[in-house]
């Protein structure tokens, strides 16, 4: 089984790790693939060329994404740390619910895992949701997990 996971390093994402990992029967038979994703906004400069505040700004950002999927990383494997299993990261630039439905369709994911937010109906309708685009749009099953209260 091809499991891709997303992760952005939040309670919400921690969750949807371990509920992967628990529901994982045959880890030697599981593929599972981090990907996180972020997103560059670039500040209104005065001077029309780029500056190293921009370029320290992309490096933050990149950083903090490959922590994220270290974090990932660690968590999975810790729960099969006798087990074998095919574990990889992607880092990725842009809108995460585009990058995470081609990164499912190109790999040929089986089954894709997200952390519920829980903005509810007004927090998507005015913030737009990962999570909503991925359950509409994905090439297969999405697995939402809700962060233990």
């Amino acid at each position: 089984m091809k499991i891709l996971i997303t992760t952005d390093g939040s309670d919400f994402s921690k969750a949807a790790i371990e509920k992967c990992c628990q529901m994982v029967v045959n880890p030697e038979n599981t593929a599972i693939k981090i990907v996180s994703v972020y997103e560059m906004t670039f500040p209104l400069d005065v001077f029309p060329t780029p500056t190293d505040f921009t370029e320290k700004l992309e490096t933050s950002a990149r950083e903090q994404a490959e922590s994220f999927a270290e974090q990932a990383e660690a968590m999975i494997r810790r729960f099969f740390p006798n087990s074998n299993i095919d574990l990889t990261t992607q880092i990725a630039v842009g809108a995460p619910e585009q990058i995470l439905i081609e990164e499912a369709k190109e790999w040929n994911a089986d089954l894709v895992v997200v952390g519920s937010h829980g903005r509810g109906f007004w927090g998507r309708m005015l913030l737009g949701s990962t999570t909503d685009a991925l359950v509409h749009h994905a090439p297969c099953s999405v697995l939402v997990v809700r962060k233990p209260r």
